[in-house]
């Protein structure tokens, strides 16, 4: 166990961060999933608005410093390939 006030700090800190980080990571995994789904049920609709709802928490996320801005424009740009890759 730590003995001084910094390691204990730091700890604490860690521990908050994980938690953080778990919620993002999951939250961003089931984002694209949604768009996934929606386009492999060849529903245009679907995808299309789980695709409005996905571009905006992943540009969020990046503002927040979850993700890089090149690491949310390539899923973001992924993502809008397969919903208009939906024939309408």
């Amino acid at each position: 166990m730590a003995h001084h006030q910094s390691t204990i700090k730091r700890i604490r800190q860690t521990a908050k961060r994980t938690e953080r980080n778990r919620y993002y990571r999951t939250r961003f995994k089931n984002i694209v999933k949604a768009v996934v789904v929606a386009v492999e049920a060849n529903d245009k609709a679907a995808a299309e608005e789980a695709f409005k709802v996905a571009n905006k928490q992943i540009h969020k996320m990046v503002s927040k410093g979850f993700i890089k801005k090149g690491t949310a424009a390539r899923k973001v740009s992924r993502l809008n390939l397969m919903v208009n890759k939906i024939a309408a």
